[in-house]
């Protein structure tokens, strides 16, 4: 398998409710959402009366057939693209989940990490529940359908107060879509509409992950769906409810640094604004004479090009990355050095020959892609190379839904910046501060964000031992 020194990404989810062909808008939305995981997808419909489901390791688009769409006809669909971390990629913890409860069958799609799952489900155990994953999302499915509360909005609301951590959610029953976020607003959920095209239709109203996928389901972005907030869209049109009070926000800034497309508006602002700004701060915080600014793609392209911006060093794409690398790849017996990174990236060896290099990478997380990367830029010629980081180091893994490597992983929360920079063999490397990636993001004018990654310092009781029994949904 091909593996990556980077974060995983978390997980997408889509709802759409009012639409003839609900099941081909998730399947599209998913397919937008493919970057947020690449593991498994499933979609779960309902035609008003009754629940279909069909999910699958792999890819959304070879999952998702025409036949299998076929046979999932609906006006509301939910759907989930999913990765998972090692060992618990298996198609029992593919999403939504769904279950027969006696509030009717329902399914959940989510996209997060709750850090009080392994207790609650300790407790339920004892109680004689019984699970069929190992996915801290059954754990919430299992609160809902043992609620007390005699309506299913009730019963949600429940459940969700009695979870912890980091959920952006939708969830499915025979007539309604629910979506909700936790009170920090950790990961992001928008709302969408799409206009009905004759005036005796409902107009269809969607969420999404990210608003890039409303972009190809010609779908309007109408609003983040707020932390703490339980959003309702059934026959008698759109409910809200705020099943709790809402702490200090903490919305993951590392969606603008990585995660989100940078198309997408993320907890209401341009992911590549954002980026721009990392950018054209970093380049003021970290300048250094060069020739030319060249980005490690995909991630690094914006923030490459305010760099360049920014210092007036022309921008290159000295690396190119190929977009069509399976999981898994047949190695030539004899070993070829720095192999994996050469089947993803190859340089232009016109573009750097003879020159002074500023590479401009989102993150460095173990320290040893940046290695081969820099050794490959040197290979094909360069004088120089100075390494350019658009956020600033990482000393703390995350347990908010996010698959980082654990503290001894990182090479940052072991090494000084210039032991690292001795490590990937760079003539320089810099990061952008804490207050310039704040700065950039506009932290506070309309999010307040976690930037526990990068101080170690979380919003929510951490304890190691609660979250690592029960496998992350992402």
């Amino acid at each position: 398998m091909l593996t990556s020194d980077k974060f995983r990404d978390e997980c997408g989810v889509v709802a759409i409710h009012a639409h003839p062909e609900a099941e081909k808008l998730a399947y599209l939305g998913l397919h937008a959402l493919q970057h947020r995981g690449q593991e498994s997808a499933g979609i779960v419909t309902s035609d008003g009366e009754r629940l279909r489901q069909h999910k699958s390791m792999g890819l959304v688009a070879d999952i998702f057939t025409n036949p299998v769409l076929a046979s999932m006809r609906g006006v509301l669909a939910i759907g989930h693209t999913r990765y998972s971390t090692a060992g618990d990629s298996a198609l029992l913890n593919a999403q939504p989940i769904m279950v027969q409860s006696n509030k009717g069958t329902i399914a959940i799609a989510h996209n997060g990490n709750l850090v009080n799952a392994a207790s609650i489900r300790a407790r339920l155990e004892g109680q004689g529940s019984i699970f069929q994953t190992n996915s801290d999302t059954e754990v919430l499915v299992h609160l809902i359908a043992l609620s007390r509360e005699q309506t299913l909005p009730d019963a949600i609301a429940d459940g969700l107060r009695r979870v912890e951590g980091a959920f952006s959610l939708v969830m499915i029953s025979r007539d309604r879509i629910f979506a909700a976020r936790d009170p920090r607003g950790f990961r992001p959920l928008a709302m969408g509409r799409i206009p009905a095209v004759t005036s005796d239709k409902k107009d269809t109203i969607v969420f999404a992950s990210e608003t890039c996928a409303f972009d190809l389901l010609g779908a309007t972005y109408l609003r983040d769906v707020k932390p703490g907030e339980l959003v309702i869209v059934g026959p008698e049109g759109i409910g809200s409810r705020f099943y709790s009070p809402s702490p200090a926000q903490s919305s993951c800034i590392f969606e603008h640094v990585y995660f989100s497309r940078p198309d997408s508006l993320v907890f209401g602002r341009s992911v590549d604004q954002s980026r721009d700004a990392m950018g054209r701060q970093l380049a003021r915080e970290a300048p250094v004479d060069a020739d030319v600014v060249v980005p490690v793609p995909d991630s690094g392209n914006t923030a490459a090009i305010g760099y360049a911006a920014e210092s007036g060093i022309p921008f290159r794409l000295g690396l190119i990355r190929n977009h069509y690398i399976g999981r898994t790849f047949i190695e030539p017996q004899q070993s070829v050095r720095d192999f994996g990174v050469k089947l993803k990236l190859n340089a232009v060896h016109g573009l750097l020959e003879g020159k002074r290099v500023i590479l401009v990478d989102d993150s460095i997380v173990r320290g040893t892609t940046s290695k081969k990367i820099v050794r490959m830029i040197r290979n094909a010629g360069a004088k120089e190379v100075h390494m350019r980081i658009s956020c600033p180091p990482t000393i703390s893994p995350c347990f908010y839904g996010v698959d980082t490597p654990s503290k001894k992983e990182l090479i940052a929360a072991n090494k000084t910046i210039d032991e690292i920079r001795n490590f990937i063999v760079a003539d320089s490397l810099a990061y952008l501060s804490l207050e310039g990636l704040k700065k950039a993001c506009a932290d506070g004018q309309q999010t307040t964000y976690c930037s526990a990654c990068y101080t170690g310092d979380y919003p929510t009781k951490v304890d190691v031992e609660e979250i690592l029994p029960v496998a992350a949904s992402r």
